[in-house]
């Protein structure tokens, strides 16, 4: 099942904080620069997480964003939601948007029992998972 380059983004910029202080504030600029993404989309994606709890976001003269909670507490699951919107779950792996029980895809029966693999995966991986496996297989966060 395919997700947006939103997602992506999503976990990185997620990554960048949680490899900081708890307590830093830091720049939309500062995490884009860091990761290598373009700001203005990266604004976009940012306000998706804050309104859903997982940012918070910081006005006034030190301004920029901070998690709302520790990384171990943050389910990939949500952020995944938060960017890409309700039921992962029940997306096909082949067609996203128009395959489901009522209009099934050819595969859709057959594969349906991987969903629910899947959601189990989503809920058991955190932040820290990610940005764990991210350190061990040296790729960026």
């Amino acid at each position: 099942m395919p997700f947006t380059r939103e997602s992506e983004y999503a976990l990185l910029g997620l990554a960048i904080l949680a490899d900081r202080d708890p307590a830093a504030v830091v720049s939309l600029g500062d995490v884009a620069a860091e990761g290598d993404l373009p700001k203005p989309f990266l604004a976009k994606v940012f306000m998706k997480l804050a309104r859903h709890g997982l940012l918070t976001a910081h006005r006034g003269r030190g301004r920029g964003y901070s998690l709302a909670r520790p990384p171990g507490e943050v389910l990939v699951r949500d952020v995944l939601e938060a960017v890409e919107g309700p039921r992962l779950d029940n997306r096909c792996l082949f067609w996203d948007g128009h395959c489901h029980d009522t209009n099934p895809c050819p595969l859709h029966f057959r594969l349906k029992d991987l969903n629910a693999d899947f959601r189990r995966a989503l809920e058991s991986l955190t932040l820290a998972d990610y940005l764990a496996e991210s350190e061990h297989e040296q790729v960026r966060p």
